[in-house]
């Protein structure tokens, strides 16, 4: 789904969100939760958005300047494992025979860790209600 602002359009992908938080812990006036729509493209300055955007994990969010879509970094390739939720891929690590959804980036994606999702092998952010936890160090 897209939202349209004055100057940015933010671009929504909730198959693919891992709800790591990155944009609701981080920019409350833009992605607001328990409110409809709960994107606000107009709810910030465009460069706090962009950083916000850049933090998520998952591809989910996007966003476009002037028609011009921005999805993916320059990073190195890496794959970290996220506290008590998914593999976290950047760098544009090929997964092979796997299609990716209209509008999922191949540059960085959350592979699911908990069994839980709906969209295997990517994640969906069931491990939330699934209560999964990593092993006790």
């Amino acid at each position: 789904m897209s939202y349209p602002g004055k100057r940015i359009t933010i671009h929504d992908n909730r198959a693919i969100c891992a709800h790591a938080g990155a944009c609701t812990d981080n920019l409350k006036s833009v992605f607001r939760m328990r409110t409809e729509p709960w994107i606000d493209p107009d709810g910030a300055a465009v460069e706090e958005i962009v950083a916000t955007i850049r933090k998520c994990p998952s591809g989910a969010l996007s966003y476009s300047i002037d028609g011009v879509e921005h999805r993916d970094q320059e990073r190195p390739p890496m794959v970290t494992v996220t506290n008590d939720g998914p593999y976290a891929i950047t760098g544009g690590i090929e997964l092979m025979d796997v299609p990716f959804g209209d509008g999922a980036s191949r540059e960085h994606y959350t592979l699911c860790r908990c069994g839980q999702s709906k969209n295997k092998p990517f994640c969906d952010g069931a491990h939330w209600n699934a209560g999964f936890r990593d092993p006790a160090k």
